[in-house]
């Protein structure tokens, strides 16, 4: 899968998916300070799923209405960045198709996706 991670996301979290063989365009290498909407659009123009832990794209995509081809709000606090991974990497696995132009949230206990469009 088409993965952009924004800048907020655990380094863990990009290496364990790029391991198992996902493409992941890491904002923090790329451009860091990069707006939430520059993000969103490169995340669109690349049909990638955003893997981010900044609630503002809720704001974007439920305010306003701006299109998304899926992303994914890593909700994770306080858990061991290897545990993170794991979280991320199997809730992708398992439902990534899901994911797909819609909002889903990742939280230790739960993964909730919503359409947004």
């Amino acid at each position: 899968m088409r993965v952009v991670a924004d800048e907020g996301v655990d380094r863990s979290i990009v290496e364990r998916l790029r391991e198992q063989g996902h493409v992941v365009d890491y904002i923090a290498e790329l451009h860091v300070g990069m707006t939430d909407e520059d993000v969103l659009d490169l995340a669109n123009g690349a049909e990638a799923l955003l893997l981010t832990q900044d609630k503002d794209f809720g704001e974007l995509v439920f305010r306003q209405n701006r299109v998304t081809s899926g992303i994914l709000l890593i909700r994770l606090e306080g858990l061991a960045p290897t545990e993170k991974a794991g979280l991320v990497v199997r809730a992708i696995a398992l439902h990534g198709d899901q994911m797909r132009s819609g909002f889903a949230v990742l939280t230790p206990r739960s993964l909730r996706i919503r359409g947004s469009n």
